[in-house]
């Protein structure tokens, strides 16, 4: 079908079957491949909507205050050991670790997509790894932490380096010209979403974010506390964005769910969760006020359950509960509602937005 625009002596010939066609042909890979970068007419909505909810979402390190933070960190007899080395794990490990996924995202993800809208939101997750790192930076800079100790950090301290090698090295499968028309191609773009939403973003992250909170609902470092419930909203949305791809992709390349391949799925989760155990047991070698490393261990094993269950993949365990209830609220920024359970309400910079399902969290 064909529609006519006459305007003077020009006539202009717009051929909607061509047009749609054109919008059949989306698809997360090996779809249409254009410039245009035209994002209408939106063929994943869904992912539309979660750029609109992360752009509201969006903050800036330097709004939040650090001078209780610096008063705290410089007082000797206010800080224990432990709950130093807390904040010294805590940005040594994320300092890395954001950019990792940020890279990961914009130049293995987010290349090998050819919807507009998936770009899009992609382009939006990789923009708030970078202010991610650089809060990580104006915490460093404020507490006056030398940031060759962080740098030594990657190397020196063993867990944190085997934990980035587990992520780094399912990036590097992808960092070379594949034909995603065969299938282990496609399982390794799957595994790639899998491991660095479900397990490196989605689990390995919670030891660090809970100790952290720990600490500020003992009005301990209020301005990094403030920070981390920032970034973990916004890993919420992350852990959802790379789910929902995850998804999408298996629905369009349903031979990639093989038994073999969701079992190994599950073996990159039970890899995860050990490194992220060994990690904890480093940034929490004896136990402190309010904090106890078994509970941290059990929590890993609790939120991993979630994720496997999340993309519809059999747990590792049986009948672990959640040992700290009280970061349901705490990981709530408005506290309004659980967490865990209901939908996360926002601090927005912009028009307030629907809220976020985090029913997988």
């Amino acid at each position: 079908m064909k529609k006519i625009y006459q305007i003077g002596a020009k006539k202009f010939e717009l051929d909607q079957t061509k047009a749609e066609a054109a919008f059949a042909a989306k698809k997360v890979i090996l779809g249409r491949d254009t410039m245009t970068f035209n994002l209408l007419p939106l063929k994943y909505q869904w992912a539309y909507d979660l750029y609109r909810t992360m752009k509201a979402n969006h903050w800036e390190p330097e709004d939040i205050p650090m001078g209780k933070d610096i008063e705290q960190w410089n007082d000797p007899g206010f800080l224990s050991e432990v709950e130093r080395w807390i904040i010294m794990m805590g940005v040594g490990y994320f300092s890395a670790a954001e950019g990792i996924v940020g890279d990961n995202i914009q130049h293995v993800i987010r290349e090998l997509m050819t919807a507009p809208e998936l770009k899009l939101v992609l382009g939006r997750h990789a923009h708030e790894e970078n202010i991610h790192a650089d809060s990580l930076l104006y915490m460093i800079s404020s507490l006056g932490i030398n940031p060759h100790e962080c740098e030594a950090m990657f190397e020196d301290v063993e867990t944190i380096r085997k934990k980035n090698e587990f992520v780094t090295n399912i990036s590097r499968d992808l960092r070379r010209d594949l034909d995603l028309t065969k299938l282990e191609n496609k399982q390794l773009l799957a595994r790639n979403m899998f491991v660095f939403g479900q397990c490196m973003e989605g689990t390995q992250f919670y030891g660090l974010f809970g100790m952290i909170l720990s600490l500020y609902r003992q009005n301990k470092f209020p301005g990094i506390g403030q920070m981390f419930r920032y970034t973990l909203r916004d890993e919420s949305n992350h852990i959802e964005l790379l789910r929902s791809l995850l998804m999408e992709l298996i629905e369009e390349n349903p031979e990639i769910w093989t038994p073999e391949f969701k079992e190994d799925l599950r073996e990159q989760m039970r890899t995860a969760v050990k490194l992220e155990k060994e990690f904890i047991s480093d940034c929490l070698p004896v136990n402190s006020l309010g904090l106890r490393a078994e509970d941290f261990l059990q929590y890993i094993d609790f939120i991993a359950d979630r994720r496997l269950e999340g993309v519809g993949l059999e747990r590792l365990s049986e009948g672990v509960t959640n040992p700290l209830p009280w970061l349901a609220e705490m990981m709530d920024i408005q506290k309004e509602q659980n967490f865990f359970e209901g939908r996360v309400t926002e601090y927005q910079k912009s028009s307030a937005l629907d809220a976020v399902d985090d029913d997988d969290l």
